[in-house]
C-alpha cells in the first residue's frame, strides 16, 4: 500500500510540473511563473527583500512565422530563451507569459541595475540572426521593468512591467 501511495504522489508531482511548464521551451508557463511570483512577493514582504520583473516581447516574430512557418518561430523562441538563461543567475526565474512574451524575476536588483539588465537582454537578443530558406533574418526584443518590494502586488507589478515594455517597443520603432 505504501508503494502505491508513493507512486501516486510521484504521479501527482509530475502532473503538477507539467501544468506549470512550457514544454517547447522548458521554462515556466504563465501559471507556474505566477505561482513563483506570488511566493517571491510573500518572501519580499516578510524579509524586506527586493527584486525586479522584466517583461520582454520578441519583435518581428509574427513576420518570421508568416514567412517561414512556425518551426522557424519556435527556433527563434528557443534562441531567445538561450539568451535569457545565459544572462540570469540560477536563483532568478524565467517564464513565458504566452506567445512571444517572456518575464523574468530577478532577485536583489534596484532600478538602475534592472534597467541595465533589460538593456543588456535587448542587445543580446538583437544580435541573434537566423537563416531560414537561405534568408537571413533577425528578431529582437523590447523590455520593460517593474520593481518589487514590500507592499507590491504581483498583478500590479506585472501590469507595470508590461506597460513599460510596450512603451519601450514604441520607442524602438521610432516615429511612425
Amino acid at each position: 500500500m505504501e508503494h502505491r501511495l508513493a507512486e501516486a504522489e510521484a504521479r501527482i508531482a509530475e502532473l503538477r510540473a507539467s501544468a506549470e511548464t512550457d514544454f517547447l521551451l522548458d521554462i515556466l508557463n504563465r501559471r507556474g511563473f505566477e505561482r513563483e511570483l506570488n511566493r517571491a512577493i510573500a518572501y519580499i514582504a516578510r524579509y524586506r527583500a527586493s527584486g525586479a520583473l522584466i517583461v520582454l516581447d520578441v519583435d518581428r516574430l509574427k513576420p518570421i512565422n508568416d514567412a517561414f512557418g512556425h518551426a522557424a518561430g519556435d527556433a527563434v523562441l528557443k534562441a531567445v530563451v538561450g539568451v535569457l538563461r545565459r544572462h540570469v543567475r540560477a536563483s532568478d526565474v524565467i517564464g513565458r507569459l504566452g506567445g512571444d512574451e517572456f518575464v523574468l524575476l530577478l532577485w536583489n536588483l534596484g532600478e538602475a541595475d534592472a534597467q541595465i539588465k533589460a538593456a543588456a537582454l535587448e542587445a543580446a537578443i538583437d544580435q541573434l540572426t537566423f537563416v531560414f530558406r537561405e534568408s537571413r533574418v533577425s528578431a529582437g526584443a523590447s523590455a520593460g521593468v517593474a520593481l518589487l518590494g514590500p507592499g507590491v502586488d504581483a498583478t500590479v507589478a506585472l501590469a507595470q512591467a508590461d506597460r513599460a515594455m510596450y512603451a519601450r517597443k514604441k520607442e524602438r520603432r521610432g516615429p511612425e
